[in-house]
């Protein structure tokens, strides 16, 4: 098989660079675990020794308060000795796991919106939970386990050699063939482990997006269907996993026997030495308590090995997240003069011939559109589906770089600006108006934490929300969750949050569109009222919307077709009659 071989290969220097590179920032530590395990290495070695002195007392006129005493002395520094290596190693372990989550965490959010959404949420979730605790062992208990073992295994073999020689020809012969087996089933062990760990992921990802459909999912009497496909990586993952268990197992079972072997050997040859005068009865028994000690080092080897394939697999998947590109990465930092205000006429967000494609390989998804916000008034954009209305929302919150033209804001090019500096600006409504985890409270301080009880009372009162809250028995500390509001509360409580913002520019991707008569109608109110004092962009959906709108942009395939009021365009533009005649059937059908 050439898998095996070739992972074997790879399992060598630069993999091992990637798992070393996480437990680098405590090798001060590790040295020091490294220290206790050879320590208490040493006090195991030296038992059977002076074991053999308590068996020479017995037959001489020597006493046996020395040797005795020596044991105690061992037991208790070695038990000592062993108790604060273990605590060492586990607090290390937690920290080198704490600090990979924290990091993929935070370039998780720092990431730019399609080097995240590239991937299923579910998959990179699984790289913070599940990839981190194999790195616990793997970083910092297995290397620290294979030093001690390899030197606990040599000084074995040197002691025996000092007690006898043609004893420790059987027993290097057992552990040659153990080493031979080790070299040979590793590698597949390796490879079954990580593939068993990459279908883990897209469980995951899998099962995350299925929950998130669970409404479609049961309404298209789907479950076991749905079921079958994520239980099929599970499946797969599980076949992986029991390879990688029957390789270890066979290794386990034949490293096991051999050395059964080499003892009933040992007992053998050992037990004929002495009656040809050849070896002491001390030496043998000895000799046959570092023989019966020999599996600790070969299994704790087996064991961490096995640990470090599993941790490489997992560190190569988390360092994956490392190519994520952060928009912090992209800021353009230089020392930016500061400029007076703009004049009043300036338009607070201006696009200028802006194309913009969401690959190197993509079509455009807009191409040369151009585009002035006014500082105040209501900026409606309407198009069939494809037409770029999402991409220029991308595009003006930064989501996405425009791959020509450029964008202005206060006639500032966005080049000159960082990515805080323009959301500051900035305040986004989505259409799935998705909440984030903790209270209401939470969820309207996100964007502006020092907002007062008094200025979140106005905006839910704005958006008539404030008496379904003063309802609730922990008021806005009020947990909220997927089954906890309706998607109508939802979005009030997603226009809430922007309009605690009073921003420059409001962008909503219809924010009406789950909301009954009575509550758009309020809504709409705070529209106006915003559009008032400055500027409101809107993704229409709604022939209020539309209709209420200064200023009516036309997208179709990635261009604007046309602008201007709601009468005008109605005359002149054939696709936005089409438009609004759909808005209308679709006003009449809610109607009815």
């Amino acid at each position: 098989m050439t898998v095996p071989e070739d992972t074997s290969r790879k399992v060598s220097v630069p993999r091992l660079r990637i798992l070393w590179s996480f437990a680098r920032p405590h090798q001060r530590a590790l040295a020091l675990a490294l220290v206790l395990a050879l320590v208490g290495s040493g006090m195991g070695l030296a038992t059977p020794m002076v074991t053999k002195g308590v068996l020479d007392a017995l037959d001489g006129s020597g006493s046996l308060r020395g040797p005795i005493s020596a044991l105690l002395l061992l037991l208790v520094v070695g038990s000592a000795v062993m108790y604060w290596q273990w605590t060492l190693l586990g607090a290390l372990g937690e920290r080198v796991v704490l600090l990979a989550r924290e990091s993929m965490v935070r370039r998780f959010l720092r990431a730019t919106v399609p080097a995240v959404t590239r991937r299923p949420p579910g998959e990179l979730v699984t790289r913070v939970t599940s990839d981190t605790v194999l790195l616990h062992q793997a970083a910092t208990g297995a290397p620290v386990g294979l030093i001690n073992a390899v030197v606990m295994l040599l000084g074995t073999l040197v002691l025996m050699a000092v007690l006898d020689l043609v004893l420790l020809g059987t027993v290097v012969a057992a552990v040659v063939v153990v080493g031979v087996l080790f070299a040979v089933l590793m590698p597949g062990i390796a490879t079954a482990q990580q593939r068993a760990q990459d279908h883990l992921g897209r469980l995951g990802g899998n099962l995350e997006g299925a929950l998130r459909a669970i409404r479609t999912v049961k309404a298209g009497r789907a479950e076991d269907r749905t079921a079958e496909r994520i239980v099929a990586d599970a499946r797969t993952s599980a076949e992986h996993g029991i390879r990688a268990v029957r390789r270890e197992a066979l290794a386990w079972t034949i490293s096991a026997a051999g050395i059964q072997l080499a003892i009933i050997l040992v007992l053998g040859v050992g037990a004929w030495r002495v009656s040809e005068g050849a070896l002491e009865v001390s030496s043998l028994i000895a000799f046959l308590l570092y023989s019966f000690g020999l599996m600790d080092p070969i299994s704790e080897l087996s064991q961490n090995v096995t640990a470090l394939q599993s941790g490489i697999a997992a560190a190569e998947r988390i360092r994956e997240t490392d190519d994520l590109r952060t928009e912090q990465a992209e800021r353009f930092v230089r020392d930016v003069p500061v400029r007076e205000a703009a004049p009043p006429d300036t338009p607070v967000l201006e696009l200028r011939d802006v194309t913009a494609a969401y690959g190197p390989d993509a079509e455009p998804a807009v191409r040369g559109v151009g585009l002035v916000i006014p500082r105040r008034g209501h900026t409606a954009i309407v198009g069939p589906s494809g037409a770029g209305k999402t991409t220029l929302f991308s595009l003006v919150l930064r989501f996405l770089e425009p791959t020509g033209g450029a964008l202005l804001l206060d006639g500032r090019p966005y080049r000159d600006l960082t990515h805080d500096e323009i959301r500051s600006r900035l305040a986004y409504v989505e259409q799935d108006t998705p909440i984030v985890p903790g209270t209401i409270r939470d969820n309207l301080l996100l964007a502006r934490p020092d907002a007062t009880d008094a200025e979140l009372r106005r905006v839910l009162h704005e958006v008539r929300l404030a008496e379904k809250v003063d309802a609730l028995d922990e008021g806005l500390d009020t947990p909220l969750s997927g089954a906890a509001v309706s998607g109508g509360e939802r979005q009030r409580i997603a226009l809430a949050r922007a309009l605690l913002r009073t921003p420059d520019v409001l962008l909503l991707d219809e924010a009406t569109a789950q909301l009954d008569g009575l509550t758009e109608a309020a809504v709409q109110d705070c529209v106006r009222a915003r559009a008032a004092s400055g500027a409101v962009v809107t993704i229409a959906h709604r022939l209020s919307t539309v209709i209420d709108a200064d200023t009516i942009v036309v997208m179709e395939a990635g261009r604007v077709r046309a602008r201007g009021g709601h009468g005008e365009l109605l005359a002149t533009d054939a696709l936005y009659r089409e438009l609004v005649e759909a808005l209308r059937i679709a006003a009449d059908a809610r109607a009815a």
